[in-house]
């Protein structure tokens, strides 16, 4: 996938709105960069449990983040009203690399994307196991096809 369809809004497959609060801002007056990665959190998350069905409280399976990173393209502030793109870059046996990004309004270019990685867990002994059949078909339709 080349750097620029990271910046696209078509290569996204899932939407999360989220409206900038003010305290995102930082002393510049802008989104400060580490809460980009709450809002890929949120949207990654939101997917897996809306779409994927997974059980955060008493489910067998959890993911942990261990692996994530941003590039910022244009700043975004309080209000504005974003649209957060989530698609998968990579499905492994244990694990799920998003793609994400952050778009303003209905800007066709991102304010800034980046990718973080999933793997699945057992609550119980916490070591790697396959992504659930139920959240890896969700994830499979995720899939950038477009690069």
């Amino acid at each position: 996938m080349s750097e620029l369809s990271c910046e696209h809004r078509s290569h996204y497959r899932y939407w999360v709105p989220i409206a900038t609060r003010w305290m995102d801002n930082d002393v510049y007056g802008h989104v400060n960069n580490v809460t980009y990665y709450s809002y890929f959190d949120t949207a990654a998350n939101d997917f897996l449990i809306k779409v994927g069905g997974l059980d955060i409280h008493s489910g067998d399976v959890i993911a942990y983040v261990v692996a994530s990173r941003c590039e910022y393209k244009k700043a975004v502030s309080f209000p504005d009203q974003l649209n957060i793109g989530v698609r998968v870059n990579r499905l492994g046996t244990s694990s799920v690399e998003y793609g994400l990004a952050v778009f303003r309004h209905d800007e066709a270019e991102a304010a800034a994307f980046g990718s973080f990685t999933h793997v699945f867990v057992s609550r119980e002994h916490e070591r790697p196991v396959p992504v659930p059949e139920q959240i890896r078909n969700a994830l499979e339709g995720l899939a950038d096809h477009a690069g």
